[in-house]
C-alpha cells in the first residue's frame, strides 16, 4: 500500500510552497480513498512516495489516468494566496491503494 504525490517542478515554488501543496495532495487523496484500503494504509506504514512532473499537462494527464484507475485521487489548485496564480494545477495525490495500481499510473515518474 502507498501513496504517491506528483508535484509540479516548473512553478518554481520555494520549498516550504511545494511541501504545502504536496500535504494538500496527500490529505485531500487519503480522504477519497475507501475506509478499508485508508486504514490498511496507515497500518502499514502510509507510505508516501514524492515525484516530479514538468507541466500542468502531464499533471492533468496522470489525473485522468487514475480516474480511468479508479483509484483515490486529488488535484490541487492553488488558492492564489502567495507565489502561485489562482486556479493553478500544483500537485496531485493517487492512493492510498496498492503498490501495484499506484504505479501503474505513477511508476515511471521521477522521485522528486
Amino acid at each position: 500500500m502507498k501513496q504517491t504525490i506528483a508535484v509540479r517542478t516548473d512553478l518554481g515554488m520555494g520549498d516550504g510552497k511545494l511541501a504545502a501543496q504536496v500535504a494538500h495532495a496527500s490529505l485531500k487523496a487519503y480522504e477519497r480513498a475507501d475506509s478499508a484500503n485508508a486504514e490498511e494504509w496507515k497500518r502499514t506504514g502510509a507510505t508516501k512516495v514524492v515525484v516530479a512532473v514538468g507541466s500542468e499537462d502531464e499533471l492533468i494527464g496522470l489525473e485522468r489516468e487514475a480516474r480511468a484507475a479508479n483509484l483515490p485521487h486529488a488535484l490541487v489548485r492553488d488558492a492564489g494566496r502567495t507565489q502561485i496564480e489562482s486556479g493553478t494545477a500544483t500537485a496531485l495525490g493517487v492512493g492510498p491503494a496498492s503498490d501495484a495500481k499506484v504505479d501503474a499510473v505513477t511508476g515511471d515518474l521521477k522521485l522528486l
